[in-house]
């Protein structure tokens, strides 16, 4: 089938072809568009267009409901109906699934289902590509080599169903990330990097990630040695969401009322409504928060701990994970839910913290009499989930602050920390800002999160990462 034709049309002839007894099609049409650049000199862009096709069977039977699934990329017209087979053939060759449920009906259908993909292209950097010569001639002439790659798809997903369902969703996604470092003349020592998560490209400044960076450069200009040990730590907003994002990944239900996470509650059961932290930390996702909005419904290529091949097009409404600091859900599905007993709570596409703070992070630096300042965390690993104990670097900056200035840039570190335990020992939050995770910009960008002060932020070795 070729790559014009319209993923709806896709979606419709593989729902035809489908002699099982139920059915879902997830079309997903991405294209995508990028900047690398290096030494203050742009090196490579290009775009490129790609479709998925993902076909769900289901078959009943005297035990249960099987379920068989099978995606591929590029699928032509000769290509659909063996696909349609191979996931028919894959659930008759299953056993019950344990998640099976009803196949999600009732949805009234997509107005725009039948119109084609959202598309980017080169088009997006229209004003950002200019802006970004200009950083690169301030980089130069202020001693300053810029490093770096901006990247935006946009995903036009199809969701149709042999219950009835159309479904479509649009989802931009842009990210920006620059490493700045400094003169040859020093060997390069110095290095600092700033990201920044956006839809279009228009809300993002390349000068002003320079003046940030330069800054930061000028701070390391200083270097302190500093041992292993707890300091008083501010966590940068984007340190928060890669902290956070991790915690989310590991908030199912299920297992934490099976006794296998940190939400598991000792002697059975999971911890909400137990109090997380005493400030009052709100944890929320909501598909139409301004600048992150998200998928509406639930798009589920395969089932999880956290996620159901059945719940495909349920509504995902606004939900708080954390409210005023108390646990308040964990991620269900509606098969965990009735296990648990919990609300169906699928699963997040964007995440933001509240706490009610109104400083900046620069503010919050003013404010500190010594501790340490973090640029962003890396090389993030768990070690143990019954704590959710994660172990990872520093990286790009680690600044030591004195009486409420900035005095030099200290030695990397390794830390071991829970973002569970971090919440509880959290003694200030500032103002929630749309931020970038740098470890997990991969897989997970739509976050808002405030600065968070640990008074005892462990670093448990001195590391040589840069």
């Amino acid at each position: 089938m070729s790559i014009r034709t319209k993923p709806h049309e896709i979606v419709e002839r593989a729902l035809e072809l489908s002699t099982a007894d139920g059915c879902v099609v997830i079309a997903d049409e991405e294209s995508s568009a990028n900047l690398r650049w290096a030494g203050n000199a742009l090196t490579t862009n290009g775009v490129t267009r790609g479709r998925t096709l993902t076909v769900i069977a289901t078959v009943d039977g005297k035990e249960g409901t099987a379920s068989g699934v099978v995606s591929r990329s590029a699928v032509t017209a000769d290509e659909l109906e063996p696909l349609v087979r191979a996931a028919e053939a894959a659930a008759r060759g299953a056993g019950p699934a344990e998640d099976a449920q009803p196949l999600v009906s009732g949805t009234p259908a997509a107005p725009d289902f039948t119109d084609g993909p959202a598309e980017t292209s080169s088009a997006v950097f229209a004003d950002f590509a200019p802006a970004l010569g200009e950083a690169f001639a301030r980089a130069r002439a202020g001693g300053r080599a810029l490093y770096g790659f901006a990247h935006h798809t946009m995903v036009s997903t199809y969701v149709g169903t042999s219950t009835g369902l159309r479904l479509r969703h649009d989802q931009p996604n842009g990210t920006l990330e620059v490493n700045a470092k400094a003169a040859a003349a020093d060997g390069r020592s110095r290095s600092a990097w700033a990201g920044r998560y956006t839809r279009d490209f228009k809300d993002v400044d390349p000068t002003a990630l320079d003046a940030e960076l330069a800054v930061r450069l000028g701070w390391a200009e200083r270097k302190i040695d500093l041992p292993a040990g707890r300091y008083e730590t501010l966590l940068p907003p984007t340190a928060v969401a890669d902290l956070l994002i991790y915690q989310m990944w590991s908030a199912a239900a299920r297992d934490a009322a099976e006794g296998r996470t940190v939400f598991s509650k000792p002697g059975g059961g999971t911890r909400v409504g137990e109090r997380l932290s005493g400030l009052p930390l709100t944890l929320r996702s909501d598909p139409n928060a301004p600048g992150l909005e998200s998928a509406p419904f639930v798009i589920a290529h395969s089932s999880g701990d956290d996620a159901s091949v059945f719940d495909n097009g349920l509504p995902v409404p606004p939900t708080e994970w954390i409210s005023g600091g108390e646990l308040a859900r964990l991620t269900t599905t509606r098969h965990s839910a009735a296990l648990t007993g919990q609300p169906t709570a699928p699963g997040f596409g964007n995440l933001i913290l509240d706490a009610g703070g109104e400083k900046s992070l620069e503010e919050m630096v003013a404010a500190t009499e010594r501790g340490l300042l973090l640029t962003c965390l890396w090389y993030i690993r768990e070690v143990d989930p019954a704590t959710l104990l994660l172990t990872g670097l520093t990286r790009d900056g680690v600044y030591l602050v004195e009486d409420g200035q900035v005095v030099g840039e200290v030695n990397n570190f390794r830390f071991n920390e829970s973002p569970v335990d971090l919440l509880s020992r959290a003694s200030e939050a500032g103002r929630t800002e749309k931020t970038l995770p740098r470890e997990w910009n991969d897989y997970f960008t739509r976050t808002a999160m405030p600065a968070l002060r640990i008074p005892d932020f462990n670093m448990s070795s001195v590391s040589q990462g840069v």
